[in-house]
């Protein structure tokens, strides 16, 4: 099958620094030159590469992930294939109408209302008015902005542009969809209507292109998965695979993150993630755990208002994005005592022989159970890595090849005989019948 996207040799070079006037004047030009006649850039000019020699291709009906630190070159790419930028060096191939959900604010006119919005950007994938106006309601009640359809969005709130750009770009069906982590600025029920569509845009056999640090989202949606570093391809190959070499290899989550400052931590007036720590029975902080052994989430949290009840909590999901349990604290005393003012520490116990190995993937929440309220949910927080040693007493025992499962418990056995009836051998006159 030839491929729909076809990248060849990509590289994206910039400048740092060297901040200039919109509009030079040719005075200003000349001077510039002669201040520097034998370098021909000064020295805050210095290049910059944030895509070097990337090469892949990508089939019809592929969903492919793209993951990597902040930096790593991920929305320089979609940018070059989204045309916003021209490469420096290497070339692009797209063989089909190109949708794009960039940066907040990209393909939309601020001065043009929601309605205009959509027959303009369906106008420049090269549909016609009858082909927008069947997916028009479709759009409407995704995006579920129709209350706003005329006004002006400039006016939306970064939700509500999120919400009409994702229909656009969705229900207008081009053979290529890219997908930056914009889906993060809506709620978390929108995010699953976003994933469950990109699905199934791809198994209409539309191609997507799907940058995010959701790594649970990245292995539910994408068969295959591209890990960018410093502007390199790193790996290429399934999605579970990558990932799970990405979060070993310690460029994305790792086992302790912590929030200096209460202004950049997660939370609202309420509370605040301060930290959060992966930790053995011993008390250090490890991303490996032996497969016998308890591990503990430890989350610390700053309530910065009294009288509420506050309950932590945690998702675990492995590195398929299968979620494999949801804990919070059942004691009387998160149920039911208000918190005063403070810093508080919570520890969840994971029991050994409970978790199979390979990657966990920590979400730490704070949450008040009546009415429900999510005072912070970081997703991704930490991750660790459940190790068996083959050495014989783990659920493994002696098998030494794939052993396959969410959780890898053991279990009580108990075993008995059963005496069996008497067995006479048959007489020759049964045998005739």
């Amino acid at each position: 099958m030839a491929a729909i996207i076809k990248v060849e040799s990509l590289g994206k070079q910039y400048r740092l620094g060297g901040a200039t006037s919109a509009y030079s004047t040719l005075r200003e030009t000349l001077a510039g030159k002669l201040r520097s006649p034998l370098n021909g850039e000064s020295a805050d000019q210095k290049k910059f590469w944030a895509l070097h020699d990337v090469s892949f291709q990508v089939e019809a009906g592929e969903v492919v992930g793209v993951i990597g630190r902040n930096g790593a070159g991920k929305s320089t790419l979609l940018k070059l294939l989204s045309r916003v930028t021209e490469p420096t060096k290497g070339r692009v191939e797209l063989h089909g109408r190109v949708g794009s959900l960039l940066e907040i604010g990209t393909g939309f006119h601020p001065e043009l209302t929601g309605r205009e919005n959509i027959f303009l950007n369906g106008a420049i994938l090269g549909m016609t008015q009858k082909e927008i106006s069947q997916k028009f309601d479709d759009i409407v009640g995704f995006s579920e902005v129709e209350k706003f359809l005329d006004t002006p969005v400039k006016r939306y709130s970064s939700g509500m542009y999120v919400r009409l750009a994702f229909a656009v770009a969705a229900y207008l069906e081009p053979e290529i969809l890219l997908v930056d982590e914009v889906l993060a600025v809506g709620d978390a029920s929108f995010q699953r209507k976003c994933l469950d569509r990109m699905k199934d845009v791809g198994q209409r056999g539309r191609t997507v292109l799907f940058v995010s640090h959701n790594m649970p989202a990245v292995t539910r949606l994408c068969d295959r998965t591209i890990l960018l570093d410093g502007g390199t391809v790193l790996e290429d190959g399934p999605s579970h695979k990558v990932v799970g070499s990405y979060l070993r290899s310690g460029l994305g989550t790792t086992a302790a993150r912590e929030w200096s400052t209460a202004a950049a931590a997660p939370g609202n007036d309420i509370a605040r993630l301060r930290s959060v720590r992966v930790r053995t029975e011993t008390g250090e902080v490890s991303d490996a755990i032996d497969i016998r052994c308890a591990v503990g989430i430890e989350m610390e949290f700053e309530v910065l208002q009294p009288g509420h009840l506050l309950v932590p909590n945690i998702q675990v999901t492995n590195e398929e994005g299968v979620l494999v349990f949801i804990a919070g604290d059942t004691s009387l005393d998160a149920r039911r005592t208000p918190r005063p003012v403070g810093r508080y520490v919570s520890t969840a116990w994971i029991p050994g022989n409970l978790l199979a190995e390979g990657t966990m993937i920590i979400a730490a929440a704070l949450s008040t159970m009546d009415p429900v309220t999510i005072h912070f949910f970081e997703r991704d927080a930490v991750a660790f890595q459940v190790i068996d040693k083959f050495e014989g007493d783990s659920a493994r025992g002696d098998f030494a090849g794939t052993f396959p499962g969410v959780v890898r418990p053991i279990l009580r056995w108990t075993n008995s005989t059963v005496e069996s009836p008497a067995v006479t051998a048959p007489t020759a006159k049964e045998i005739s019948q």
